[in-house]
């Protein structure tokens, strides 16, 4: 089968070196011997610091992952964060009282390394073991796989079509590493990608709907319900991601304002993960930030669902002007307010 694409490969481990690296590559090339393209090899450690972390992965293409931490413990290392550009953490906020300080985090990255901004979430509820940074967190050792599943979509006339062939690749994954006394299960979230076959939104468009007239149907809770109820070995989220500025064709429908912030939580609480790659304008009130994140963790907290919020800025734009991000994975767009 074509389009087979492996997004992650991610160990999880409370002690990180160079031999997992090597462990990582062998896995990899289980799966390129059987046709599946791999993407990135990644590593989620506890308890390390972040400096630490980079210390003993010294590789500077493996994507490494401190997990989640507190507060005091990532505004106390972010100058290492803003110099390690392969590092990503989470901040959970469950159970936290949320005033500005947890925004002014946020803030801080974007005014002195915004594209940091791309490798941190904040977290509620947040399911462990997920091969998906930056909500990736530690919980035992052992690894998880995460797909581009979107690309099996190609040349899919239902979505029970591209259910079947999502069921294909999971059963294929699953026989390749049954000997593998370390795996732990496939996170089989929706991660769509760039464009076409890649994004979620042009296979709703094959479907025959637009995006606007796709939100009250029953499609997202369909595709929601397979990936939790079928997959053979599930860890992780198993959820719709809606990622704005990844899917680029998410991204066009954002500038049209069809995906406001309101639009994104309505469909990530019966569906999705939450507010994923989501733009914020470098003068955007931070009154509203706060406000979203009470309002996700409410959310969070109501349902146990587990919801996370990215958003992401290019350090320059304010709202009504286009983002230059320089980053291959984020389509430019000209940025909101965050509220209609």
């Amino acid at each position: 089968m074509s389009n087979k694409i492996i997004r992650s490969i991610c160990y999880f481990t409370k002690n990180p070196d160079g031999k997992l690296v090597e462990e990582l590559e062998r896995i990899k090339f289980l799966f390129i011997e059987k046709g599946f393209e791999v993407q990135t090899l990644r590593i989620c450690v506890n308890g390390f610091k972040f400096k630490d972390i980079e210390e003993k992965i010294s590789d500077k293409e493996m994507l490494l992952s401190a997990g989640s931490t507190s507060y005091q413990e990532s505004s106390e290392q972010l100058e290492d964060f803003f110099e390690i550009s392969n590092l990503s953490f989470n901040l959970d906020l469950t159970d936290m009282t949320i005033d500005e300080k947890y925004v002014d985090l946020l803030f801080n990255i974007i005014r002195n390394k915004p594209e940091q901004t791309f490798n941190f979430a904040y977290v509620f509820n947040n399911a462990p073991s997920s091969p998906y940074f930056p909500s990736a967190n530690y919980n035992q050792d052992g690894f998880s796989i995460g797909l581009q599943p979107t690309d099996l979509s190609a040349d899919c006339v239902s979505l029970d079509e591209w259910f079947a062939r999502m069921s294909e690749v999971w059963k294929e994954i699953t026989s390749l590493v049954k000997d593998e006394k370390d795996f732990l299960g496939i996170d089989s979230s929706v991660a769509p990608l760039f464009e076409v076959e890649s994004s979620l939104i042009n296979f709703v468009q094959r479907l025959g709907m637009s995006f606007n007239e796709s939100i009250l149907t029953d499609s997202y809770l369909r595709i929601t319900k397979f990936i939790k109820e079928k997959n053979p070995k599930p860890i992780g989220l198993c959820g719709l991601m809606l990622p704005c500025l990844e899917d680029f064709e998410l991204a066009n429908e954002y500038e049209q304002g069809n995906f406001s912030v309101e639009r994104n939580l309505f469909l990530s609480l019966h569906s999705g993960l939450g507010i994923d790659t989501y733009p914020i304008g470098i003068d955007e009130s931070p009154v509203k930030a706060i406000n979203i994140l009470k309002t996700v963790q409410g959310l969070s907290n109501k349902y146990k669902k587990p919801l996370s919020i990215r958003f992401v800025s290019d350090g320059k734009a304010t709202i009504g002007e286009k983002t230059d991000f320089k980053n291959q994975y984020l389509k430019d767009v000209v940025v909101r307010c965050l509220s209609l």
